[in-house]
């Protein structure tokens, strides 16, 4: 085996588009990749300091989209533009905003799945950023990613993942197995 030594190489990450209101009432969307669940109802993010981290402070509510294929030119601009310095990122992306319905921030519509969240806590809060802990209010999920069992298909979404190690993207792939089920022939 190679050693490499300390890396922030935890695989996978996800793509997380975080979605706020900046002060004057207009979506505003960041690519966020340090995240993922905190619990069954919790998710946490690493936010460094961005104009969302100022959104965040004036209202703790926001979304969590998951970046695809499809859209994954527009959420690394999202990741690498500061709406600071372009007043028209949004409008360059494409994207079409609604406001989410349980919370005071924007749903995406070109996204297959967001979380509507609230947050929780803060956590090592500096100049740097901080981390939040958010509850998850509600999940919405566009009906073209619904499964024959009502429920999302991960599959279809096309989600996508970021490779730290090479610093790009990389589309998930099929279903391979049962979670709590295939172990069992071992036992």
């Amino acid at each position: 085996m190679k050693s490499f030594g300390q890396k922030a190489w935890m695989l996978p990450q996800p793509v997380l588009i975080i979605g706020t209101y900046n002060g004057d009432g207009t979506a505003n969307a960041m690519n966020a990749a340090w995240g993922g669940q905190w619990d069954a109802k919790e998710i946490m993010i690493s936010m460094g300091k961005h104009a969302t981290t100022e959104n965040l402070a004036r209202c703790n509510e926001f979304t969590v989209a998951f970046a695809t294929k499809k859209t994954m030119v527009a959420a690394d601009f999202v990741g690498i533009v500061s709406a600071k310095n372009d007043p028209e990122k949004m409008q360059k992306t494409g994207w079409t905003a609604t406001k989410a319905e349980h919370v005071n921030a924007p749903v995406f519509s070109d996204f297959p799945m967001t979380m509507e969240c609230r947050i929780l806590r803060k956590i090592d809060e500096s100049e740097e950023g901080y981390y939040i802990v958010a509850e998850i209010v509600n999940i919405v999920v566009d009906e073209a990613f619904i499964g024959e069992d009502g429920k999302p298909d991960v599959e279809k979404m096309q989600l996508i993942t970021y490779d730290p190690v090479h610093h790009g993207y990389v589309e998930l792939g099929k279903r391979v197995g049962n979670a709590f089920a295939d172990g069992k022939e071992l036992k």
